[in-house]
């Protein structure tokens, strides 16, 4: 994206952990002037520090944009502090789970343009994806902004409406720690039918990570590619039958995964 504006009127970021770190190495290497940034964050990692942003200085009077980084449960806390840059022309934008537009509409005022996106850590490696959806005071200028921003790290999608973003939040928020478990789960099964740990996991690893590789180059759908290589009474039959069991597979347990990450979103939001 053109970062004109932002290098004219510059970016602030409340919190800089893993994923505010993994968003602003996309936009610095996307061309985005290191000069531009104010970050606010009570412990600023190394790698923050060598980034050249301004890290707990003053704060530009009316930055382009505001980037909530901070955990859910120290939202209350830190939004104080950037409430003077509400009800104006900065941009608002949260990725914090759980926090609703109403709930930061109350600090930042009535008037405030906020969206709440809800990226995932592959945006550490410019293969995230990022759900997005803002409040009445949005306009089609601001989500193309913030889609611009969060296009850097990876793909970007607008939702109909808030409560969808909860939902969001159980599938592509909280699912990578899924596929790592599951690359855990398949190396320790390895194990158990001899394979050495090293072996196992190695093995595991390249096996998901190829088969995401067909997945993002392939037109077909999911299940035409789990076809595509399952021979009639074949090995690989064999072990969809245990994990596509409707009873005790795959299948209700992501279910039950799935919908208890966006409980707990909800919960966060109360």
């Amino acid at each position: 994206m053109q970062f004109d504006q932002i290098a004219r009127a510059g970016m602030v970021i409340l919190g800089c952990g893993k994923m505010g770190s993994a968003m602003l190495a996309g936009w610095l290497k996307g061309g985005l002037p290191a000069a531009s940034v104010h970050v606010i964050d009570p412990a600023p990692s190394d790698w923050l520090k060598g980034t050249g942003a301004s890290i707990n200085g003053p704060l530009p009077d009316a930055p382009a944009v505001a980037i909530l980084a901070v955990k859910p449960q120290m939202m209350g806390a830190a939004l104080p502090g950037l409430q003077a840059l509400g009800n104006g022309a900065t941009l608002f934008i949260s990725i914090a789970a759980g926090t609703s537009l109403a709930q930061l509409g109350e600090t930042l005022g009535s008037d405030t343009p906020i969206i709440r996106a809800m990226p995932n850590t592959p945006a550490a490696v410019g293969c995230g994806i990022s759900a997005l959806v803002g409040n009445a005071q949005v306009s089609e200028a601001h989500l193309d902004m913030a889609e611009g921003l969060l296009a850097a790290v990876g793909e970007t999608v607008r939702l109909e409406e808030e409560a969808q973003i909860d939902a969001v939040t159980g599938v592509s928020g909280s699912g990578p720690a899924y596929v790592f478990h599951l690359i855990e789960t398949m190396a320790k099964a390895g194990e158990a039918e001899g394979l050495a740990p090293e072996l196992a996991m190695q093995l595991a690893r390249a096996t998901v990570i190829g088969a995401g590789q067909l997945a993002a180059g392939s037109d077909e759908s999911a299940a035409q590619l789990r076809q595509n290589v399952t021979s009639p009474k074949g090995t690989t039959e064999a072990g969809l039958k245990i994990l596509m069991d409707e009873d005790a597979g795959l299948p209700p347990l992501m279910r039950k995964a799935v919908a208890a990450a966006a409980n707990r979103a909800r919960e966060l939001s109360q």
